[in-house]
């Protein structure tokens, strides 16, 4: 069987486009959202962050593939139809935007208040002090955890299948259809996956390591 599988190899590699298109741009909307959500938590009032730390904690505990649903089946209710792989990143961006919120307010609250209050006594807003001063010394410590969660959202577009985006599982699956043999391309795709994700891994452990000898990561990461 593995002869005739390799004849469909181009066609799984043929996708591998719209999975990375799912992976960066949900993972990049995912890091907006966090980020803002993030920044209301720690530098707002008291009730704005109860708001937002129960919206992230609901956001963590959606399913993923039911946030997709939602965001595919759900939005033409209300008027707003979404073709699927819109649907997909939107939906992946949702529920890992709970996460990264996570990794960057442990981040944000490593950095020291004396550097926030320096910002503030040379007359910087506290959002100029927070996009400055606060944020690039959380992203560098939350680098490690960000790469990582970027591994966990390029697996999890495998899901936008349900939903007819035709990426590198879903073209897996046409293939396997066709040979009657399922081994073969789902092996094949899960070896482009750790192919991806595991020079990732290293660099997220390596990083890791790195700053934890420079002193950098702070309890909250």
């Amino acid at each position: 069987m593995w002869q005739n599988f390799v004849q469909y190899v181009p066609i799984i590699l043929s996708a591998l486009s719209n999975t990375l298109i799912l992976a960066f741009f949900s993972f990049g909307l995912a890091t907006v959202l966090g980020i803002v959500m993030a920044f209301a938590e720690v530098f707002t009032s008291k009730t704005i962050l109860i708001i937002v730390s129960w919206v992230a904690r609901v956001l963590r505990g959606v399913p993923l593939i039911l946030s997709i649903f939602l965001v595919f089946y759900g939005l033409p209710k209300l008027g707003l139809t979404l073709p699927p792989l819109y649907a997909a990143i939107l939906g992946i961006a949702i529920v890992d935007a709970g996460y990264q919120e996570q990794i960057f307010r442990g981040a944000i609250k490593a950095v020291s208040n004396r550097q926030l209050e320096a910002a503030y006594s040379l007359g910087l807003t506290r959002a100029s002090a927070f996009l400055y001063v606060v944020l690039p010394q959380a992203f560098r410590m939350a680098l490690p955890s960000w790469i990582n969660d970027f591994t966990i959202v390029l697996k999890d577009t495998s899901i936008a299948y349900a939903i007819g985006v035709v990426e590198m599982f879903t073209q897996a699956i046409h293939v396997a259809q066709v040979i009657m043999d399922y081994m073969w391309p789902l092996v094949f795709v899960a070896l482009i996956y750790l192919a991806i994700c595991y020079p990732l891994s290293m660099l997220s452990n390596y990083l890791h390591s790195k700053l934890k000898m420079m002193g950098m990561l702070g309890s909250g990461v």
